[in-house]
């Protein structure tokens, strides 16, 4: 079991129980690299300096600051961020449910793993996690996490609870800032239907194991090659260009994709004006004509 990065209590009402929050996600088999000094190759080291006297500063005069205006700062100790625990330091308090579905995937920021701490707290953390399953909600609620304050969504994942941290409004920019520019494009219902059979064909299922961080893996083979003395060479890739003739571009990705390019039509919209009856005397005695063989 993985270290926690937070322990602490969940609350629903007067229902509480001791729970541990674990990070779902690590960097840490990522490819890293040092910096060296180029004519050594050895470790270079940082060293932080006074910005006036230029002189080394130790850890241990270090402090944090606060600009109020322009080289006037208020300086912050440790112990006084310290001193600030207010409730949601070791407590998560459900404030709220809202429907799963009216989430809006822009606030999401960084997921966790919910547990119970103890056998003891299992039974009211089943009770909160399978609630909010049958209801089909999230929970809303608040948690302080490297010494800020954060909102948090609860959701039910297997005999678990998925916590991820949710950005705050004026974290997030909106979107009417990049999209209000682009104007109203009335597309032709024939390269909507090519579309969507490129999609239909390109259709699957969500498969993580499936992921490829090609970039990563480059990056591995390129150090191979210098540790072995080799030249690693990069393949060129083609520079995508805007597509001038968009219909001529979706027949051609349809017959890359095995697919006949001949152009989609549209079934004939059935004529709502009833065919006049012909007499049933001229019914019976008309017969069929006989079709040429071909």
């Amino acid at each position: 079991m993985p270290r926690s990065s937070w322990k602490g209590y969940l609350r629903l009402s007067l229902v509480s129980c001791a729970v541990a929050l674990y990070n779902a996600t690590s960097t840490a088999e990522r490819v890293s690299f040092n910096t060296l000094n180029r004519k050594t190759g050895n470790r270079v080291k940082q060293v932080l300096v006074d910005s006036a006297t230029e002189e080394p500063v130790d850890p241990a005069e270090r402090v944090k600051g606060y600009q109020v205006s322009k080289g006037q700062y208020v300086m912050v100790e440790d112990t006084d961020l310290e001193a600030l625990k207010i409730e949601s330091t070791k407590l998560i308090e459900i404030e709220a449910f809202v429907p799963e579905n009216e989430m809006d995937p822009i606030y999401l920021d960084s997921p966790y793993y919910l547990a119970p701490d103890d056998r003891v707290a299992e039974e009211a953390f089943a009770v909160i996690r399978d609630a909010m399953a049958r209801k089909k909600v999230v929970g809303i609620g608040r948690i302080v996490l490297n010494r800020r304050e954060r909102m948090l969504m609860l959701q039910p994942r297997s005999n678990g609870i998925l916590a991820t941290s949710l950005r705050y409004p004026y974290e997030v920019r909106q979107d009417a800032e990049y999209f209000s520019g682009i104007s109203d494009v009335k597309l032709p219902a024939e390269m909507l239907e090519i579309a969507e059979v490129i999609i239909d064909r390109k259709l699957g299922h969500f498969e993580p194991d499936k992921f490829t961080d090609r970039y990563e893996e480059a990056v591995v083979n390129l150090i191979r090659a210098k540790q072995a003395g080799q030249v690693f060479a990069v393949p060129e890739t083609p520079t995508p260009s805007n597509v001038v003739n968009i219909m001529d571009a979706l027949k051609r990705s349809l017959e890359a994709e095995g697919a006949d390019a001949a152009p989609i039509r549209r079934p004939r919209a059935v004529s709502k004006k009833a065919a006049p009856q012909k007499p049933a005397a001229a019914q019976e005695t008309r017969r069929p004509k006989a079709r040429k063989a071909r």
